[in-house]
């Protein structure tokens, strides 16, 4: 399996392209602001064929390039319903002063002309490779993962964890259509649940597995001690 990630734009935003190998067909997860040229030069040195954009949520560091990727390619978009409209309006998913600040200018977005909804539980057979898709809202109501199979070096599946799960911490809940109970329970629920030899790679920094992040995350440790005493609902009180 080939898997190829690079961070893009000002926000340092992780893109992945995930082929079954060179000269076939791929899938490009998250590609955000200034994406499009690093996807195309993984796509030429691998002799690649993007058919699908995966996106995990819609805040606009992680879909400022699904519309271009997915219409240079003749690829289909898949996001999950709850944030299929902040393709077309990803202002709608921070606050003014934060897009003001961010953006420095007027930008038009449009979704691309092939989009598909994502639904928990579902499985994307896609460019030789299945996905499963996790709804995992909090970060943004629409956020998900996506964990395909690795057999190898002994890893048994790999995350894509968006803005769900980071190398040592969590996603904000601060923007619009974040709720930090609701991102706890998707944790304790969706992150807990995996084997500790699944590979994590976040939208931002480092890659990481389940059992690092199960023995060091300060956001895990708090819900295992939490789960352990009873109470899966106590607030944590760090924070990004």
């Amino acid at each position: 399996m080939l898997i190829a990630g690079f961070p893009a734009g000002p926000w340092g935003t992780n893109c992945y392209v995930a082929a079954t190998g060179p000269g076939s067909e791929c899938v490009v997860v998250d590609p955000g602001k200034d994406a499009a040229d690093g996807v195309a030069q993984v796509v030429r040195e691998h002799r690649l064929k993007p058919v699908a954009v995966l996106v995990t949520h819609g805040h606009v560091d992680h879909m400022w390039c699904v519309a271009p990727v997915a219409g240079t390619y003749d690829a289909t978009a898949w996001i999950h319903p709850a944030d299929r409209h902040l393709l077309a309006d990803p202002m709608a998913g921070m606050s003014r002063e934060t897009a003001a600040m961010l953006l420095g200018g007027k930008h038009e977005f449009a979704e691309p002309d092939a989009v598909e909804e994502l639904a928990d539980g579902g499985v994307l057979d896609l460019a030789g490779l299945s996905f499963s898709v996790d709804h995992t809202p909090g970060h943004t109501r629409g956020s998900v993962t996506f964990r395909t199979p690795y057999a190898e070096a002994d890893v048994s599946e790999v995350m894509f964890s968006g803005d769900l799960l980071f190398a040592g911490s969590i996603g904000r809940t601060d923007l619009p259509g974040g709720d930090h109970p609701t991102m706890l329970r998707s944790l304790r629920e969706k992150v807990l649940t995996l084997p500790d030899d699944v590979v994590v790679l976040p939208g931002h920094g480092e890659q990481t597995s389940i059992a690092r992040e199960r023995a060091t995350n300060p956001f895990l440790q708090d819900l295992l001690d939490d789960v352990a005493d009873g109470d899966a609902t106590r607030p944590v009180t760090r924070g990004l």
